[in-house]
């Protein structure tokens, strides 16, 4: 069998990269390198995989990237390709963020909020993956979700279900 196709990288599409850097950075503290002003910015998010023991192992966390929906690059041509514009009213990127236990839904949700995305959802509970869950728009149109488990919730490895009853803070939804 061969070797599998990996993901390498993820953007971001924005009409305003400068802004989407602010929003980001602000939002999720993440650390973004400014490529290509006004064009393509790398997210590094900074730091490693956690090993299972919580300590920092060998692999850095994956790189993202912000990029201007006018001027997509990389591309053969000096002129920018079709589309151009943002996706509206319909799906466009969906990304899954793992919060940190250093961080929280509510901070993360507030903060992008008050930076102008939308919260779709807040405390929610996934059985089919055992983890807490809460979603936001942000000001571009890609939907952001928040994913962390909760202590005491044991999830089979192999299956990833719930193990026994998960006790879930109460006003929780729970799919």
């Amino acid at each position: 069998m061969t070797y599998p196709n990996i993901l390498v990288f993820v953007d971001f599409p924005t009409d305003d990269v400068d802004a989407a850097n602010d929003f980001y950075s602000k939002v999720f503290n993440w650390e973004i390198e400014e490529r290509i002003p006004g064009i393509f910015h790398r997210i590094v998010p900074g730091q490693n995989f956690k090993l299972d023991d919580g300590s920092q192992g060998p692999t850095g966390n994956l790189h993202m990237g912000i990029s201007k929906a006018a001027n997509t690059r990389p591309h053969p041509n000096p002129e920018p390709p079709e589309p151009t514009t943002l996706s509206t009213g319909g799906r466009s990127t969906r990304a899954w963020i793992l919060v940190s236990d250093d961080d929280s839904f509510e901070r993360i949700l507030d903060t992008a909020e008050s930076l102008g995305a939308t919260v779709l959802w807040r405390n929610h509970f996934w059985t089919e993956f055992g983890g807490a869950n809460a979603s936001f728009i942000d000001p571009w149109g890609n939907q952001i979700n928040l994913w962390q488990h909760l202590e005491g919730v044991e999830v089979d490895e192999e299956t990833h279900q719930v193990i026994g009853e998960a006790l879930i803070p109460d006003g929780w939804t729970i799919e």
